[in-house]
């Protein structure tokens, strides 16, 4: 049944609508009066969402496991608790019995599979959403990697993306999101990124591009791909001895450093996107292997992602504006790659990043009990969501990335310093831009000499910030109570009024199919007074 695309569209689409209505009768519900009661319950109202997303996601498959994993990296439009659910869904893929596995194999090779590979695995050692991994051994006794494309997955997502499309103009007309991602573009970069997944041989093509690029990084393996038996659906590679990176005990066990360990790792992902190029864009703990010498082993590049050299110059912009405290300059670059629109309070949101930085800076931010964090991340979504913030969509991925990739190295060493470790690296890669460029003139290295004495400079500027702070917040919070009131109302009455459409639309339908004049009329009226409200609304 799980197989059948009709089945799996209405499994999708029904429990989309059905959690965009809990959401929408519940905050209507408690509109204007979130007490601490009425936030327990609407935790557990997320945890039960997250829960049966998880359970549908096991069962069906496909385009839902991966979904999942991107939602689970979404903290600033997901609330945690839905997240906290999702969390592992990387690792709990349930596997294909192991004789369709081998019929794929031998269809591929046309051949029977023991002429090639002895002691193949009874069962894979991992199982992701597109394909299985088995081991055994080449004729020569070699160890080798066998990963397996799913049977049907190719169907499977076809009939996920036309589900997906359904939600996506659900989502654009009835929730916010619509405020912070472009879904169109969004929808894009997933079929090219899954579809691309599909292709095993783009993935062998990835992999030894990582290689060549990172020859000379001391202590960075990657595995040695088998041509000859690699095919579209089937691919070979050499096996690697190694635990995953986030198993501590294994760390501790072979007296492997973890703070080194964890600034390795960093540089290695920093060095992806300093020059721009291809990036791993699934660096979950299972795609990460420690031997137990300490070396890193990259692996699974079927999902990778691009960064331009011009998007990495703005994304070097927006560090360096980080590290040096210069938050105008943090804000050009997120103009530059379009994840702030022009009309955005600039001011509003410089505060919001210095506060977030000396947070970070303080440690408060791993303090999570503390009233100041909770209230510091609740004005940032609230923030997020008012103002005119996006996501664009080919760095949808790139934030994915980053978001497992930073959860990986808290893991390993929670009060890792990513400003510290990344400091000296952006600002030698900075200086080896700026010698290359012609137009970087006197002025220009006046600049940066000057900023990188940045903590004595901004003694000044951090008396005058604090004691303008009082006056400054008192106008952010009257702001941003007046703004948000507005927009959740705007947001919760147009979505009632489509969802009010649709079911009249659909009445409207079945009455006219059974000939009941009274409901046609009844519906009728229905469906004309709620998309006269939901224009109404969505002109405002």
């Amino acid at each position: 049944m799980e197989r059948l695309a009709i089945y799996r569209i209405y499994r999708i689409v029904w429990m989309s609508v059905k959690f965009f209505t809990q959401v929408t009768l519940f905050q209507r519900r408690y509109k204007g009066r979130f007490t601490p009661a009425v936030n327990e319950k609407w935790e557990r109202l997320v945890t039960r969402q997250a829960k049966e997303y998880k359970r549908t996601a096991l069962k069906l498959g496909g385009l839902m496991i991966k979904m999942g994993q991107f939602l689970s990296t979404r903290a600033d439009i997901m609330p945690p608790s839905f997240i906290a659910e999702l969390e592992g869904l990387t690792d709990r893929v349930p596997a294909v019995p192991r004789a369709r596995a081998i019929e794929l194999l031998e269809q591929e090779w046309n051949a029977v599979h023991t002429d090639t590979i002895m002691n193949l695995s009874d069962k894979p050692v991992a199982s992701a959403s597109i394909g299985e991994v088995y081991k055994g051994n080449l004729k020569d006794g070699t160890p080798v990697a066998v990963k397996i494309q799913r049977p049907d997955i190719e169907r499977i997502l076809r009939a996920d993306f036309r589900a997906m499309k359904i939600v996506i103009w659900l989502a654009k007309r009835f929730t916010a999101f619509g405020k912070q991602i472009n879904f169109n573009l969004l929808y894009s970069e997933m079929v090219n990124t899954i579809g691309a997944e599909l292709n095993f041989l783009q993935e062998l093509r990835n992999g030894r591009s990582f290689a060549d690029r990172f020859a000379s990084m001391p202590g960075v393996r990657f595995p040695v791909y088998y041509d000859e038996f690699s095919t579209r659906r089937v691919l070979v590679m050499e096996w690697i001895e190694g635990a995953r990176i986030t198993d501590l005990a294994f760390i501790d066990a072979n007296g492997i450093n973890r703070r080194d360990l964890s600034e390795r790792l960093f540089r290695l992902f920093l060095e992806q996107v300093l020059d721009g190029g291809q990036f791993h864009a699934d660096p979950h703990g299972g795609n990460i292997l420690i031997k137990p010498d300490g070396t890193i082993v990259l692996i699974d590049f079927g999902m990778v992602g691009s960064i331009s050299k011009e998007e990495a110059r703005s994304v070097l912009k927006v560090v360096e504006g980080v590290l040096l405290k210069q938050y105008d300059r943090v804000l050009d670059g997120l103009e530059e790659l379009r994840f702030l629109l022009p009309q955005a309070d600039r001011r509003l949101l410089a505060d919001a990043i210095a506060r977030v930085v000396a947070a970070y800076e303080s440690e408060e931010l791993t303090q999570m009990d503390s009233f100041v964090v909770d209230r510091l991340l609740d004005d940032l979504k609230g923030i997020v969501r008012t103002q005119p913030v996006q996501l664009p969509a080919e760095f949808a991925f790139f934030g994915r990335a980053v978001s497992t990739f930073i959860g990986v190295l808290h893991v390993l060493d929670p009060k890792v310093d990513l400003l510290a470790i990344a400091r000296p690296r952006v600002l030698e890669w900075a200086t080896t831009q700026k010698d290359g460029d012609k137009s970087f003139s006197k002025e220009d290295a006046i600049r940066f000499a000057l900023n990188a004495i940045g903590p004595l400079r901004d003694i000044p500027q951090k008396v005058l910030t604090f004691l303008d702070e009082p006056t400054r917040m008192r106008e952010y919070m009257q702001m941003r109570d007046a703004e948000s009131k507005m927009v959740r109302y705007r947001l919760q009455t147009r979505m009632f009024a489509g969802i009010i459409s649709v079911l009249s639309l659909g009445t409207g339908f079945y009455a006219i199919w059974d000939e009941h004049s009274p409901l046609m009329v009844a519906s009728g009226i229905f469906f004309v007074a709620s998309a006269w409200v939901y224009r109404g609304k969505s002109n405002n």
